[in-house]
């Protein structure tokens, strides 16, 4: 017997009415998110006009969590107020089509999106994430979104005969940072020649010479970045200008960074995320990938600090990808790591890292630690030389495009963290970082090829990153080449986590001297060893192997083998200085 129409009617009103309350309720909980985003963009100039760099960094950290505690905030007020989410999960498509209207004429529409999906992912069990319950797919385009104020404000240097350094000059003042210049009008003439050498001679100012700069400036450690691209005629040219402090708190211009590689390793995706307070985040992201199109729109949104949203961006270019190619999952090349096991799809950038169920000796962690250790990384400065790392939960893989031995390795050494399910694999929880080549493959290369100049550059590189590393607190631990990676600009970034620990938690010690001949023959240490003990002296027999290699490496780097450089660095930590490094070499700063 049928239902009366009239009887089903009030029902389903009542459930859209529900579904429309939800979706508002969690609506309501991405605004308070992004309004909170916002106002730490905006302390973040204030913390970079009051010189507070150690507020600066806990205000990072404290952003890192913001996402998940508003989420959270938001699961519980939804199941406080609407319990039957939790258990009729077909009320979950409602919820979506609900939630859509909503985004129009919204200023962040994508992230809105993005939250809806944590949202319901934490209440949703895993075989309803699809499009008809979360934001699969993105349902609205933001293409060409704009705010009430545009993404980036354009100048004329020819506009009323102005000229191109009073242009400068008027950029500066828009921005309006609450210091005084050391000395605008020497800094003004550095940017200006160096600009003007970027442009082919005879350079002439065209009708269509003009500056555009994003709205707000870019801010990171003790810096803040004006970033733009100066067009004329048929050449544009990408650019940034660091801003950084004088002692003495006066501001000036460090150098002039140009052209899309320049660009690429200041938003380097082993680099902080930056503030910036932007209404409408999707048209930040267009103009910074018009400077740098060779970056995924993934890492671009991490850049600027909204990495949940990258994360998203990331998965869908995963499946994408996976839709559009045909090669199989691979076990990456290099030395097989006893913490983790590594695989790679060789036509995607990217590898994926998983932590064994057993660790092989002489590891001596567990695997709350290997999380620990990933977590403080994720929430420290990684000043260039650390990779960035995406964490996700519950990631369906087609297995069909696993290489059957890395298959069965998986199933052999990490089989708690995976599970078969027809014809998928779910890996319950994964790394996923930025594909480099090993270090030690890269010497290895550079030795076969006999290239000394290049092994000369990736060596000094090499302790250049431990020394970066140290004087932002961090001690890699197991500092063997293969835990270090060569970027495409050949630079070095650390990337096995599992020994990494703060420079303030290790006890940096000389080898006591041999009391006697049996001491010196003793196959066992002589002297005492705590279990935060570092010898530094040793580290010239492991670091690197080759003598001639090793030759080259010591000649700029023989401190890193005394106690006294890292007792120096440590002392330089707790007097809580911040040591200035710099995403461009110190040749290319302007005079003072």
């Amino acid at each position: 017997m049928k239902a009366e129409p009239a009887k089903i009617l009030p029902i389903y009103e009542a459930r859209v009415e529900r579904a429309s309350e939800v979706a508002r309720a969690i609506l309501a909980g991405f605004d308070r998110h992004y309004r909170l985003f916002r106002e730490a963009a905006r302390e973040a100039k204030r913390l970079f006009e009051t010189s507070d760099w150690a507020a600066m960094r806990e205000l990072a950290r404290a952003r890192i969590t913001m996402y998940d505690r508003r989420v959270q905030e938001s699961v519980d007020a939804v199941l406080a107020r609407f319990p039957e989410a939790e258990t009729e999960e077909s009320l979950w498509p409602a919820i979506k089509l609900a939630y859509i209207p909503l985004l129009h004429d919204h200023r962040q529409p994508e992230l809105a999106e993005t939250f809806f999906n944590s949202v319901a992912c934490q209440v949703l069990h895993r075989r309803y994430y699809r499009n008809e319950f979360i934001f699969w797919r993105p349902a609205v385009a933001t293409e060409h979104l704009e705010g009430d104020e545009p993404a980036y404000r354009s100048y004329y240097p020819r506009k009323g005969g102005s000229g191109l350094r009073a242009t400068l000059k008027r950029i500066l003042r828009d921005f309006d940072l609450r210091l005084p210049y050391e000395n605008l009008h020497r800094d003004l003439r550095n940017v200006v020649h160096a600009l003007r050498a970027k442009f082919p001679r005879p350079t002439r100012a065209r009708p269509s010479l003009q500056i555009q700069v994003l709205g707000s400036p870019l801010f990171r450690n003790k810096g803040a970045y004006i970033v733009g691209k100066a067009t004329n005629g048929h050449v544009e040219l990408p650019f940034a200008v660091p801003v950084l402090q004088s002692e003495r708190r006066e501001l000036y211009l460090d150098t002039l960074l140009t052209g899309e590689d320049e660009l690429l390793v200041l938003f380097s995706f082993a680099r902080a995320y930056f503030f910036v307070d932007m209404e409408v985040p999707a048209a930040y992201v267009s103009f910074l990938r018009l400077l740098m199109p060779r970056k995924p729109r993934a890492e671009m949104y991490m850049a600027v600090g909204l990495h949940k949203q990258g994360k998203t961006v990331f998965y869908r270019d995963l499946h994408y990808h996976l839709n559009h190619s045909s090669d199989n999952f691979i076990t990456a090349p290099g030395i097989k790591g006893m913490v983790m096991l590594v695989f790679t799809l060789p036509s995607f950038l990217y590898v994926f890292k998983v932590i064994r169920d057993h660790f092989a000796p002489p590891k001596d962690i567990d695997r709350a630690t290997v999380l620990q250790k990933y977590q403080l990384v994720k929430f420290h400065d990684r000043v260039g030389r650390l990779a960035d790392t995406l964490e996700y939960s519950l990631v369906a893989l087609p297995i069909e495009r696993f290489d059957p031995e890395l298959l069965e390795e998986l199933k052999r050494e990490a089989a708690s963290n995976i599970e078969i399910e027809g014809d998928r694999i779910v890996l319950k929880h994964v790394y996923i970082e930025r594909r480099m080549q090993p270090l030690n493959l890269y010497l290895e290369e550079g030795q076969q090829d006999g290239d000394w100049q290049r092994l000369e550059h990736a060596l000094f590189e090499y302790g250049d990153a431990i020394k970066d590393l140290a004087g932002a607190n961090i001690f890699p631990g197991d500092m063997l080449l293969k835990n270090f990676g060569v970027t495409r600009h050949e630079r070095i970034v650390f990337y096995d986590y599992d020994e990494i620990s703060y420079m303030t938690d290790c006890n940096f010690r000389s080898i006591p001297q041999p009391r006697s001949y049996e001491d010196e023959l003793a196959a066992e240490p002589y002297y005492s060893v705590g279990p935060n003990d570092v010898f530094p002296e040793q580290f010239a027999s492991f670091l690197v192997s080759d003598p001639r290699a090793r030759e080259v490496f010591l000649r700029r780097h023989a401190d890193l083998m005394t106690p006294e450089f890292w007792q120096r660095k440590q002392a330089r930590i707790r007097a809580g200085e911040q040591e200035d490094v710099f995403p461009y070499p110190e040749s290319m700063r302007f005079r003072r």
